[in-house]
């Protein structure tokens, strides 16, 4: 019998199941009610009170069920499972029904299952995190196993190519051994995203100023929905912009100067970055200066400032942890793109401060160590993850960095609704 067969039975003998607990559940409240009985709870939050628990021990059983089955700690019959699962709902329908009454804190039992249900859905993001962490690390410590950390860290040369031989057996003494220098890799993933923000966080900061300072009501309903467009389009869009368009014009202007450019550049994948970057910066910026208090500019044009002193003054340094938080965001997006570095930055690592040259980042190595033929357990596959697990440190030192300015400025700068 397939999956979906099954899943077909058991939900259609739970939902009929769960509609008739609510029915009784409340008509049960209704008619304590009608009796004039003083109830602890609404008669909607009594039949909701029923489903639930009704529900509920028919889902445990099957989610418990199917996970021993997939572990090889029991195999249960699938029908008999179902049928074990439904047949404990209808006790505890029946149970519940015939012990409800007036002092049954439905509202409260309910309450706490979704303070629960929503405290384990806080917690899913940090579980997630850490499995991600752990199954980085484990892999990256099998890596430097192999390979020197300090070397990874601070050597300047990345020539991985013959790692897949020695990880196969076949490494010879007249063949040169891998080296995992990651300092130009990680130079061409800052300098790739310094140039993207020199481009995003100012074109983006003085449009959210201007959506929110300047611009009317039609004008900033049209504008920012047209500006957000940008956030929809595939990166591998601004790639081909940048490799078709932004690249040759490149060159023509640095030619035109007498400066060799190379079609392949930091430059040509940083402007095009940070224009995929401007609408997450403007956007974010426009909202968290628009949610600053009237009243604050009020009293600051109260006291003689001009609108142009009171933006600078008082409304941006108000804004100012909401700014930084979507400038973060900006990095984070800057850091994490591929496709726009392959098209429009190379493969190549070169440590260069020339942003004319081609260059490449963390995010493309890792895609190009995974998606070769080499084996999993080669050094070069398993560079992926230390590659991940430094990059995972960077963008956490941010965050914490980040984190800290914004309280910072909460301190300096709160404001008081009045």
């Amino acid at each position: 019998m397939s999956t979906q067969t099954l899943f077909l039975i058991f939900f259609g003998g739970l939902f009929p199941l769960l509609f008739i607990a609510f029915v009784i559940g409340k008509g049960r409240a209704i008619g304590i009610r009608a009796k004039g009985l003083k109830m602890h709870s609404q008669p909607d939050q009594y039949g909701w009170f029923v489903t639930l628990y009704t529900g509920l021990p028919a889902i445990m059983i099957g989610v418990v069920g199917v996970f021993l089955s997939l572990f090889g700690v029991a195999s249960i019959p699938p029908l008999m499972l179902i049928a074990a699962a439904l047949g404990v709902s209808a006790f505890s329908l029946y149970a519940l029904s015939t012990k409800m009454n007036e002092r049954t804190k439905a509202r409260d039992l309910v309450e706490g299952f979704i303070r629960g249900l929503l405290l384990l859905a806080a917690f899913v993001s940090i579980i997630t995190t850490f499995g991600i962490l752990f199954s980085i690390v484990f892999e990256a410590f099998h890596f430097f196993q192999r390979e020197s950390f300090i070397n990874f860290l601070f050597g300047t040369t990345w020539e991985p190519d013959t790692a897949f031989l020695e990880g196969a057996g076949r490494g010879h003494e007249d063949v040169a051994g891998a080296k995992f220098g990651a300092v130009p890799i990680f130079a061409g993933t800052f300098y790739i995203t310094a140039i993207a923000m020199l481009v995003a966080v100012p074109i983006g900061l003085l449009s959210a100023i201007y959506l929110s300072e300047y611009a009317s009501d039609k004008g900033r309903n049209r504008i920012k929905p047209a500006l957000e467009i940008l956030a929809g389009i595939p990166t591998v869009v601004y790639g081909f912009f940048a490799a078709i368009t932004v690249a040759p014009l490149i060159v023509s202007f640095f030619s035109a100067l007498g400066i060799n450019a190379s079609f392949e550049s930091a430059l040509g994948a940083g402007i095009v970055m940070g224009i995929m970057i401007i609408p997450i910066i403007a956007s974010l910026s426009d909202d968290v200066i628009t949610s600053v208090p009237n009243n604050i500019r009020n009293g600051s044009l109260a006291l003689g400032m001009n609108k142009a002193e009171t933006i600078k003054f008082v409304v941006l340094p108000s804004a100012m942890p909401g700014i930084i938080a979507a400038v973060l965001l900006g990095i984070s997006r800057a850091l994490g793109e591929t496709m726009i570095v392959v098209m429009a930055a190379g493969l190549r690592p070169n440590l260069t401060w020339n942003p004319l040259e081609d260059m490449t980042t963390v995010t493309v190595k890792i895609v190009e160590a995974m998606v070769g033929d080499q084996a999993f357990d080669s050094s070069l596959t398993l560079a992926a993850f230390a590659l991940g697990l430094v990059l995972f440190v960077v963008t956490l030192i941010i965050n914490v960095i980040s984190v800290y300015l914004i309280r910072s400025f909460h301190k300096k700068y709160k404001v008081s609704n009045l």
